[in-house]
């Protein structure tokens, strides 16, 4: 289950209250350059349309050796599908109703020959909060430091 992309500022943004792993529905001019592990997840945002989970604003380049229609009118930062189980896009749309949450994209991985993302419901965190995070991950550190130390 190797990692192709990761969401790194999402962790510190957002607190995660729940995650889900769903399908990505790609093009063929798609999976090798995310196998590649160059997809983009930063600035990326999952909606409800329609009943069904969409990935909006990712970013996955052309195969470069592709030809043909597709290929030829690709957009690198097209709306994608996500294939999810219907138990639980009803668990995400109850939990972003109820809570006012958004939902947003964590890792796309490998899973076998499929390529699955893990979605997740998150809260935004405020600026103080960010901050009271990073300083008490600053004491844990220094307290390791101290106790490496002796």
């Amino acid at each position: 289950m190797p990692t192709l992309a990761e969401n790194k500022f999402a962790r510190r943004e957002y607190d995660v209250l729940d995650e889900v792993e769903a399908g990505l529905e790609l093009l063929g001019v798609e999976v090798k350059p995310v196998r590649a592990g160059q997809m983009k997840l930063k600035g990326s945002f999952v909606k409800i349309v329609g009943g069904n989970l969409v990935l909006l604003n990712a970013f996955i380049p052309k195969y470069t050796k592709a030809t043909g229609g597709v290929a030829e009118k690709y957009d690198p930062y097209r709306t994608r599908a996500l294939l999810v189980h219907k138990k639980e896009l009803k668990k995400i749309f109850d939990m972003v109703e109820q809570r006012g949450g958004t939902i947003i994209p964590l890792s796309v991985y490998t899973r076998g020959r499929l390529i699955k993302i893990k979605v997740a419901v998150a809260r935004g965190r405020k600026m103080h909060e960010k901050k009271e995070i990073l300083k008490q991950k600053d004491i844990a550190r220094d307290a390791e430091r101290e106790a490496k130390r002796y």
